[in-house]
Formats: structure tokens, C-alpha cells, sequence
């Protein structure tokens, strides 16, 4: 197993780049989909932190900073984005009570369910060595 990473560190977008990047359900949904999302956590240890996922012409990027192109962005404060990487709250329960906020291509977002579902595979397997602190 990796070393521990400290959830929403740079060491941990790192970890998670490299593992969108060998991922080849990531690579195959890029195939089908092309969109840009921007997750942005706030009042966290490190304060503001924002990282994106690119997907289209078969190719998977995640990286820190925005997307670039960005059809949504999601802000959500860090007690909102730690109880849902721990399964404490549902993402849907999440929007509805507004404790996730979406800026951006609403359709797109909607469209693109398939393209979250890739990346929660992904995100499952770095949550195995993830510090929650």
C-alpha cells in the first residue's frame, strides 16, 4: 500500500493525479464524455483548496487548481467534503440541504453522472490510505 496522504493536500491531489492518469475506466469514459469540473473546499487546514477534473478525446486529467475548460464548479466547506469521502453524508442529501453549492452547466453535470461514478473508483482506492485530520 502507498504512504498515508493527508486528505486534500498536495500530496494527495498528487496521488490522485497519478492514479486518474492509469486508470482506464477514467481514460474509457473520456472517450464518451467531454466536460470540465472544478471541486472547491473551503475552511480546511490549508485553508481554500481547489482541484478539477478534464475529461474528454480519451484522455483523464486531474489536477490542483480550476478546470480549464470548467462547465461547473462545487464549493462545499471541509466538514461538508470529509463526511462525504467518509460515507457520514450523502452527496445527494448534501446538495439538497444546500451544504454543496453548483455554479455552472447544470445539464452538464446531469449528463455526466457516468464521469463521477469513474472517478469514485477512483477516489475509493486512495480513500484506503487517506488521513482524515
Amino acid at each position: 500500500m502507498p504512504e498515508p496522504v493527508r486528505y486534500l493536500s498536495l500530496a494527495w491531489i498528487d496521488e490522485l493525479t497519478r492514479q486518474v492518469a492509469a486508470s482506464e475506466q477514467m481514460h474509457a469514459i473520456a472517450d464518451r464524455y467531454a466536460v470540465g469540473f472544478t471541486q472547491v473546499v473551503t475552511d480546511g487546514p490549508e485553508g481554500e483548496v481547489a482541484y478539477h477534473l478534464v475529461v474528454g478525446d480519451g484522455v483523464a486529467r486531474f489536477g490542483a487548481g480550476p478546470a480549464d475548460p470548467e462547465d461547473a464548479r462545487f464549493e462545499q466547506s471541509w466538514q461538508t467534503s470529509s463526511d462525504l469521502a467518509n460515507g457520514d453524508l450523502n452527496a445527494n442529501t448534501a446538495f439538497i440541504n444546500g451544504h454543496i453549492r453548483m455554479y455552472g452547466d447544470q445539464q452538464k453535470v446531469l449528463d455526466s453522472q457516468p464521469v463521477f461514478g469513474a472517478l469514485a473508483a477512483v477516489f475509493e482506492r486512495v480513500h484506503e490510505y487517506t488521513l482524515y485530520e
